[in-house]
């Protein structure tokens, strides 16, 4: 006979932030609010040959406040903020290693493009000394992606699942997802999850200044990212990391945690049409959006939040508007949108954990964060369509989705809820 199983209820029981807005969740939140932008000239190389040269940096993180000198330079800095957001995290979920069962405790834990400024730094290096390779004996455990992933289950002891999807954009809504998966088929009791990324480097800022992808108002940076706006240019890059605690409902409320929401259904898609560009109307987004709503067993008038991806490139905005038209129609009742990578930029594969942690706290304290920047909405967005501008809102949010596309056509959705 096939084994019944029955789901489990999964619950987020603590957070963690590195952000271009703050190295914690606390002030990351709290200038979110405020509508700051993270945007700013370019400190981590010199990017003054280089079309765009600005970014959304981490400003201001001690990397010594989580390592010592020698164990800091074996690692790259997309693990540092790994580290960082894990710990806050888990400290956050008031976890005590001896008192949970170590093996039924994971991690899935993303980035895209893992550590790009290792590589650029150590293939610089080998260019200028040819014939005399000097490759670090760390260079393969810095760059590749999956050992962030690693170092928090070493970090805290966890036995349990350990690995790193990578899906592009949609990096860290897949590791959600997939730790969402796992804990409601009783895979898992724990699982600290999210996505990291530190990709303000030489090639990652040619490469996508090649692609035309990248803003180039050099001489105002902190109003480049303006999505749905139809001035807008391209995307900005920012960096840093956030971590979810996800935890088995029953397993948190025996040990008396605080809950912070409940992670109610996830869904996946393709737009199977191009490399890098999004299908025109936007098929991948509402297909991925209709199928975390059915998982959820929602519908689409019960979202009242939609973080969307919006990354303020021209044809990926209107493509996501035609999506969220066709599943929510023109006026819906209840939804209200931002886009917050126009204050923190966009995080690549950690762009799905920074932005499932923000649906989280709209479900805590009842407030929206506002899309900055945006003066101007692009004629094809229906007037109907609440797109919070300027200043935050106070609204109760009972249900929030967070949208993330990737290169590729990958498309994963998160749906999160107040504890019923």
């Amino acid at each position: 006979m096939p084994k019944t199983i029955q789901l489990k209820r999964v619950v987020v029981t603590g957070l963690g932030a590195v952000s271009p807005l703050g190295n914690n969740v606390a002030d990351s939140w709290n200038n979110l609010m405020s509508g700051v932008s993270g945007a700013g000239p370019i400190t981590k190389f010199d990017a003054s040959g280089f079309k765009t040269r600005f970014a959304c940096e981490v400003k201001g993180f001690d990397t010594l406040s989580y390592f010592d000198a020698k164990e800091a330079r074996r690692l790259d800095i997309f693990s540092h903020y790994s580290i960082a957001a894990a710990d806050e995290a888990f400290r956050d979920a008031n976890l005590n290693i001896a008192e949970f069962d170590k093996t039924r405790a994971g991690v899935i834990w993303s980035s895209s493009v893992g550590g790009m400024p290792t590589m650029d730094e150590q293939i610089i290096d080998y260019a200028s000394h040819r014939g005399k390779p000097r490759f670090s004996p760390f260079l393969v455990p810095k760059i590749i992606t999956n050992i962030a992933s690693g170092l928090i289950s070493i970090r805290f002891g966890l036995m349990g699942i350990n690995f790193c999807p990578v899906s592009a954009c949609a990096s860290s809504t897949n590791a959600i997802a997939d730790a969402f998966n796992y804990i409601r088929l009783g895979k898992a009791d724990i699982i600290i999850t999210g996505g990291a990324e530190s990709a303000i480097c030489d090639s990652s800022m040619g490469g996508f200044n090649a692609m035309k992808a990248l803003s180039e108002r050099n001489d105002a940076p902190e109003k480049a990212s303006r999505p749905f706006d139809k001035d807008r240019d391209g995307f900005v890059m920012g960096e840093g990391a956030a971590g979810l605690v996800l935890e088995e409902y029953e397993h948190a409320k025996a040990r008396g945690a605080k809950i912070y929401a409940e992670v109610l259904g996830a869904g996946f898609a393709a737009d199977a049409y191009h490399l890098t560009a999004t299908h025109p109307e936007g098929m991948g987004a509402y297909l991925g959006m209709k199928n975390a709503l059915e998982d959820a067993d929602l519908k689409a008038e019960d979202v009242d939040y939609l973080n969307a991806h919006a990354t303020s490139t021209p044809t990926g905005d209107d493509s996501e508007i035609r999506s969220i038209i066709k599943l929510f129609g023109e006026k819906p009742k209840n939804l209200s949108i931002s886009a917050t990578k126009s204050m923190t930029g966009h995080l690549l594969g950690a762009a799905g954990a920074i932005e499932a942690l923000i649906c989280v706290m709209t479900i805590k304290d009842g407030v929206i964060p506002p899309t900055i920047n945006t003066e101007n909405l692009d004629d094809d967005t229906p007037q109907g369509l609440d797109i919070i501008l300027g200043k935050a809102r106070k609204k109760s949010v009972n249900v929030a989705m967070s949208n993330t596309f990737g290169f590729g056509g990958h498309c994963a959705i998160a749906v999160f809820g107040k504890l019923r």
